[in-house]
């Protein structure tokens, strides 16, 4: 009960498993289409987790389909489009270039929170997304200027980039998310997903596409299922509900670290002193954009409060 009522704990374990979703991702990505990966993700997810929820809901049935049209909107935002586009981006791009673009996640968040609701970000905010960008920059120029200059995006680059920018969508519209139990809640999205998925599923089906994966590959995708899925959504979701989308999404800047991390841990990579430099302005900008001034604070609204009728 501790950590639920904690958005940083919650938010740092979420993008832990998110980046062992990307490298995992890649791995698979030649025995396992990216379609298939992102409707058994999801349906693994709804399975594993619909016991837990089944009590609330129950209790909340009446309320989702009262609100069906932002639970589809939600659905095909966050769980439909978001991961299906990336998986697909894997294919043709690195694990490393996933994670790092993840980083303007942030940045696109708040975008959508002033298009849609006139949300301004703070000046602690825009300082910190500016400084953290910085360490991932370092991060991915290997700590050289020449390198960082002649970056470029492949066609798995935009595809990535173009579900950040869909998923900014979820993250920014959120707040207004039917006020249903968080368990509820994640399982009807993922539900609701997984159906959207499976028409092109189908269709992958019918182009040839077909999971070629023994039992590493399988373990992978159970992995995906529970950690990346059930649970970092839920503490995802959380996250947002206690400290707002636009501070939620700064924790994304962790997804290069972790992944960094990950890579010097499993696949024997060398930890240099630009990985140090970058984690500490990625660290220091996750401070800044925390800040929150005291003149502007003020008790945030209850879920219910918050919940509007409908898209």
């Amino acid at each position: 009960m501790r950590v639920w009522h904690s958005a940083w704990p919650m938010l740092m374990l979420a993008n832990l498993f998110w980046a062992g979703n990307v490298v995992l991702g890649r791995g698979i990505a030649g025995v396992v289409p990216p379609i298939a990966l992102a409707y058994w993700r999801w349906t693994g997810a709804f399975l594993v987790a619909v016991g837990f929820a089944w009590p609330y809901l129950k209790q909340d049935a009446p309320v989702l389909l009262r609100h069906w049209r932002m639970m589809l909107l939600l659905s095909a935002t966050g769980i439909a489009s978001y991961n299906t586009m990336s998986y697909i981006g894997l294919t043709s791009t690195t694990a490393l270039n996933v994670l790092l673009l993840q980083s303007a996640g942030p940045l696109i968040i708040i975008v959508w929170a002033f298009a849609l609701f006139g949300d301004r970000p703070t000046l602690w905010q825009s300082a910190g997304v500016l400084l953290s960008l910085t360490g991932v920059a370092i991060i991915a120029a290997n700590g050289s200027l020449e390198r960082l200059l002649h970056l470029s995006l492949n066609r798995g680059d935009v595809w990535v980039l173009a579900a950040m920018v869909i998923y900014g969508v979820y993250a920014a519209v959120f707040r207004v998310r039917p006020a249903t139990h968080a368990l509820s809640f994640l399982v009807a999205t993922m539900g609701v997903g997984s159906l959207m998925i499976l028409p092109f599923y189908l269709w992958e089906i019918a182009q040839g596409g077909r999971i070629v994966a023994g039992l590493p590959a399988w373990l992978a995708m159970a992995y995906i299922a529970v950690f990346p899925s059930f649970i970092a959504y839920l503490f995802f979701n959380r996250g947002i509900e206690l400290i707002g989308a636009a501070r939620a999404g700064q924790s994304w800047h962790l997804m290069p670290v972790f992944g960094s991390i990950l890579a010097v841990l499993f696949l024997g990579e060398t930890f240099y002193l630009y990985h140090a430099i970058g984690i500490a302005l990625i660290a220091a900008g996750i401070l800044l954009a925390s800040i929150r001034p005291a003149s502007t604070s003020r008790p945030q609204p209850s879920l219910k409060e918050r919940v509007r009728a409908d898209v």
